[in-house]
């Protein structure tokens, strides 16, 4: 017998992961992953306090080994579940410079984890996924979303490090959902098109109406309901951006 289906969010932290993984929590014990524990500590507390179930693993996305070890700790601790939902909300450094004084090092920190964690990730969930697409008795198709942002269509000056890496992750997104859609798994890319309200950008557009901003929890709200979307109907890329935004 099989154990209730779960969510898996990589890329937690005080903003969208954090609300994303609070949104599927209502339905699924979530695993939450995040490179430093301070990112998921209090809230695996807070959902394991509130009835939920929660459980934070230190992972690197970009490191095979690390996800491999992370995985096993899923199955260790939720043995035989299927995966409801997954999402890959995690992003590589954001490096802002002119292009004649990237350094290698730089121009491949974003591509690390938006691209490589993203291909990683992917292929340790879809075994999983298509598994679950399987299941007569599933309430909703399996899913897969990846966090994207204005980069992913995008590419200003000066952005050539995160927007090859954002590009590229929309690339893989596709293809994964062409491949994998006729095995009733709902692959989806967002693209987040704005400023997040979230702790590290609360002194941005201060003198703005709330509305020049995106909300988390908006955010979350919106990949929930992708992740309940019936074969008959998905949705594989998404533009969210607040009201105010210019585009």
């Amino acid at each position: 017998m099989t154990s209730k289906a779960i969510a898996i969010v990589a890329g937690v932290g005080p903003g969208t992961g954090a609300a994303v993984a609070r949104r599927f929590a209502a339905a699924y014990p979530v695993v939450l992953l995040a490179r430093s524990p301070e990112n998921y500590e209090s809230l695996a507390k807070e959902i394991n306090s509130s009835g939920g179930k929660a459980l934070g693993i230190s992972t690197d996305v970009s490191s095979p080994e690390s996800l491999k070890q992370a995985f096993a700790a899923i199955e260790q601790e939720f043995p035989n579940a299927p995966i409801a939902a997954a999402i890959f909300n995690a992003s590589g450094r954001f490096v802002r410079k002119p292009l004649l004084e990237l350094t290698l090092e730089e121009f491949s920190a974003g591509h690390d984890v938006s691209v490589k964690g993203a291909f990683l990730f992917s292929q340790l969930v879809l075994p999983n996924l298509v598994k679950h697409a399987e299941d007569s008795s599933a309430k909703y198709p399996p899913t897969l979303i990846f966090t994207g942002a204005t980069a992913s269509v995008k590419a200003n000056a000066l952005m050539s490090s995160f927007a090859s890496a954002k590009f590229a992750m929309r690339a893989l997104s596709t293809s994964i959902a062409k491949e994998f859609a006729p095995k009733g798994v709902h692959v989806a890319h967002a693209i987040i098109d704005g400023v997040i309200d979230i702790p590290r950008t609360r002194e941005w557009l201060k003198d703005a109406p709330p509305e020049a901003k995106i909300g988390a929890d908006d955010i979350a709200e919106s990949y929930w309901n992708l992740s309940t979307q019936g074969k008959r109907a998905f949705t594989n890329e998404i533009d969210i951006r607040p009201m105010l935004e210019k585009w």
